[in-house]
């Protein structure tokens, strides 16, 4: 007797697809990563429109004021410079350098560890050797005193001169990532399409391999956007950056060299170091989110709970 009844056509196998918003739908189901976003986005506003949070300031906030090195009042909440400078106006407006210094370096050293990373695991052979080779060489050199040297020779106080400075040396952990993602993928049956096709290496790279590796990239790019704040704090306290720019690594310097502990003015030498601190703390909570995303086994054990008990 025949199995299959005439007239019947056979059922359409089942297709998973990819849930959509799955960036976002992390952040909203986690906690830490909310008060991340929060963090940044408040951040963001301090950058993009300063005048909206200092409303009584008239003119440039590094004017040199009649009050020096008064303590927190009605009129100075954080109190003033020795110059009688408005240490909270300098704290707002010092948000945009530093989170551009974030950005920018952070964005550019993640491009860097795609480009190498991947590269090295899809090309293989000799490729692969020099390019991990080089890799290799960067992860072990002692960081912070190459930077210090990079930036006293190559262009004390250029900010693009620390921007780059800063990709440079901050490219290398992420690449090395990126390198044993690709590699997993690299074998995979939508290559081996893509490859009998005749698609070009670059497409495949472009197209087939980097959309998998999103949620990663991210997280690279916020790791790197937290090693770039806080290095460049650390640079610009030691005196390596511009003096007179506005950026809460020359508010740590200039509140060390006219010595605001000593003169009672703890809100001048800690308010900029919360502010680096907060930063730093905002892109560490959102990597929380792309973990998960990246690694299920990450998720919240409540969350795996609840959907193990829904289906059984």
């Amino acid at each position: 007797m025949s199995a299959i009844v005439a007239g019947t056509a056979p059922a359409a196998p089942s297709v998973t697809r990819r849930p959509r918003g799955g960036i976002f739908r992390a952040i909203l189901h986690n906690r830490k990563a909310m008060v991340g976003a929060a963090l940044l986005v408040l951040f963001c506003l301090l950058a993009a429109v300063p005048k909206l949070f200092v409303p009584w300031l008239k003119g440039d906030p590094q004017a040199i004021g009649d009050l020096p090195l008064q303590g927190p009042s009605s009129a100075h909440w954080l109190g003033t410079t020795g110059l009688g400078q408005d240490v909270y106006a300098e704290l707002i407006y010092s948000t945009r350098e530093s989170l551009i210094i974030a950005i920018v370096a952070g964005l550019g050293a993640t491009i860097l560890a795609v480009v190498i990373g991947v590269s090295a695991a899809y090309l293989g052979g000799a490729a692969d050797n020099v390019l991990s080779m080089m890799t290799d060489i960067f992860l072990v050199l002692p960081t912070f005193p190459l930077i210090i040297v990079l930036a006293t020779y190559a262009g004390k106080g250029n900010l693009t001169v620390i921007i780059v400075v800063l990709i440079l040396t901050g490219w290398s952990y992420g690449a090395r990532q990126m390198r044993a993602q690709a590699l997993s993928l690299r074998n995979r049956d939508f290559l081996e399409s893509a490859r009998v096709r005749g698609e070009r290496r670059s497409y495949i790279i472009v197209v087939e391999v980097l959309p998998t590796m999103i949620s990663l990239i991210v997280a690279n790019f916020l790791g790197a956007a937290l090693y770039s704040v806080l290095t460049a704090a650390g640079l610009q306290f030691l005196g390596l950056g511009d003096p007179n720019s506005l950026s809460w690594g020359t508010m740590l310097y200039w509140a060390q060299n006219q010595g605001a502990l000593v003169n009672g003015l703890p809100a001048w030498a800690l308010s900029p170091g919360l502010a680096v601190a907060l930063l730093g703390v905002s892109f560490a909570l959102l990597n929380y989110a792309f973990d998960e995303i990246s690694n299920p086994a990450l998720r919240p054990v409540r969350r795996r709970r609840a959907k193990s008990a829904a289906n059984s």
